[in-house]
């Protein structure tokens, strides 16, 4: 018997590419809590931009223009931290990359892990280009307004999230900006006022798109790609919805097409599963990065400061360590388990034994700076000998809580065994500083925010852009001129 004929009838858009549009387009947000947090998510990534740009001079290299003449750009996106003016393309590659580049920015949980601030690369690039376009076309600076740039915030922080909770990438060797790469695409089509089938068929492109593999956040290849990943995935959903602007048209079963769509290829046969609706859940669950520490690791640095703390009290100091046990998650034993040399900063902030051998070393909390190259712990021979002694185990209802919609924590237990035998209590964490569930939470982020533009912009404009932000007519506020707020030169 032959091989059958492809079907080549004229089918709907598949039902979830639909939805993401339904939902990026027509959505109202009435949520006292979601608009709160949106301010708080907004001003963490601007700090979490700046930190990178100060702190890595990979990250500063890489944003720069590659040629002369690309620095400044008329009527382009002007890179918060810098005096460039540049390409939306390029722009939302250097703001993606800036917000992620140190693994500072805010996080969320689920059978994929992502950073749904990440978007904003593609949100604040497209929305400062599209609002100079218009005041250049005699439009004004009403065209749009942060009100408009929240409103992206809050549904690509939905659309990425959701996927999150039940939809496992890695197991099939993808990795998660995929998600940022989709959510973007949805929202950069409204922010460009295409039409929903317009939207719909830059949404395909985006499922169809050639996906980024996993393998540069794992060993023994991790290295700084994982660092703009974002931005990339910023950067190419610009793209298809400008491609899309200019004619292009979508593969409407981009998802569904038996043996050549996204299931059948790339997720072996299965489906996507969403278990709620989109609304504005993610924004109001997100945890913010107090701390630097990959996210599987927040709360296994916090236990062992507690533990480092605890040791000082009695006079001792990690060369009195023996052997310290941490029990944590499957998603940490796959993500942040390693033995053997770290080569770069990226290979040691995703390293589980890394952060809390430097904690105990140090004798408090990891910083940004603890993770480069130039770090005197990233080649103390000591912090190494300590790395040896720790292991990880897998803690089956820490992972059960973990993946739990009522519970969602992040646990980490740790313990140490002293030279001369005497075992430490366990300590054990469930939710990192920066949860949801602290009432503290919105303070230490304002202060993490002030305390990273700090690095670059003087006090007075800090102040200035944070009340700014929390004030009464900060929605109607236009788009350039918070971006121009942020401007050096």
């Amino acid at each position: 018997m032959g091989l059958l004929a492809d079907d080549d009838t004229h089918k709907s858009y598949d039902q979830i590419i639909t939805d993401i549009v339904e939902y990026a387009y027509d959505f109202e947000i009435d949520s006292s809590i979601a608009w709160d947090r949106a301010k708080a998510t907004l001003l963490d990534a601007m700090g979490a931009a700046f930190e990178s740009l100060y702190c890595s001079p990979d990250c500063a290299r890489l944003i720069r223009p590659s040629f002369p003449g690309e620095a400044s750009i008329s009527g382009g996106f002007r890179l918060p931290g810098t005096s460039y003016q540049l390409d939306v393309l390029k722009g939302a590659f250097a703001l993606g990359s800036m917000i992620r580049f140190l693994d500072h920015n805010d996080a969320f949980p689920g059978a994929e892990w992502g950073h749904p601030s990440d978007n904003l690369g593609a949100i604040l690039a497209t929305a400062d280009v599209v609002a100079r376009a218009a005041v250049t076309n005699g439009e004004g600076y009403s065209a749009l307004t942060m009100k408009h740039v929240l409103t992206a915030l809050i549904k690509a922080y939905e659309i990425q999230g959701c996927f999150q909770i039940k939809n496992a990438f890695n197991k099939v060797g993808l990795d998660h900006v995929i998600l940022v790469k989709v959510a973007s695409t949805a929202i950069v089509s409204w922010l460009l006022s295409l039409s929903k089938d317009q939207a719909k068929a830059a949404v395909s492109h985006a499922w169809m798109d050639g996906h980024p593999l996993r393998v540069y956040r794992q060993a023994p290849n991790t290295g700084p790609r994982k660092g703009w990943a974002g931005g990339d995935a910023c950067m190419r959903a610009v793209h298809l919805a400008l491609l899309v602007k200019a004619g292009q048209p979508g593969a409407r079963t981009a998802l569904t097409t038996p043996k050549w769509g996204f299931y059948d290829v790339l997720f072996k046969g299965g489906a996507f599963d969403l278990p709620r609706r989109f609304g504005t859940w993610v924004i109001e669950n997100v945890v913010f990065k107090v701390n630097t520490a990959e996210g599987h690791g927040m709360t296994a640095v916090e236990a062992a400061l507690e533990i480092s703390n605890d040791m000082k009290q009695r006079g001792l100091t990690a060369k009195d360590i023996a052997a310290v046990r941490v029990r944590t998650t499957e998603a940490a034993m796959i993500i942040i388990d390693k033995q053997g040399p770290l080569h770069n900063a990226a290979d040691r902030d995703h390293c589980m034994k890394y952060m809390v051998a430097v904690v105990f070393s140090k004798g408090s909390m990891v910083d940004t700076e603890d993770y480069q190259d130039t770090s005197p712990w990233a080649s103390d021979p000591e912090v190494e000998a300590l790395r040896e002694t720790i292991t990880m185990v897998e803690d089956l209802q820490f992972t059960r809580d973990y993946h739990d919609p009522e519970i969602r924590s992040i646990s980490n237990a740790v313990q140490v065994q002293l030279k001369d035998g005497l075992l430490l209590d366990e300590v054990t964490v469930k939710f990192p500083q920066g949860h949801v569930l602290h009432a503290d939470t919105p303070e230490l982020v304002r202060a993490k925010a002030k305390r990273n533009l700090s690095l670059k912009l003087p006090a007075e404009r800090v102040g200035g852009i944070v009340d700014s932000v929390y004030g009464p007519d900060f929605l109607t506020t236009p788009v350039s001129s918070f971006i121009d707020m942020f401007a050096v030169n």
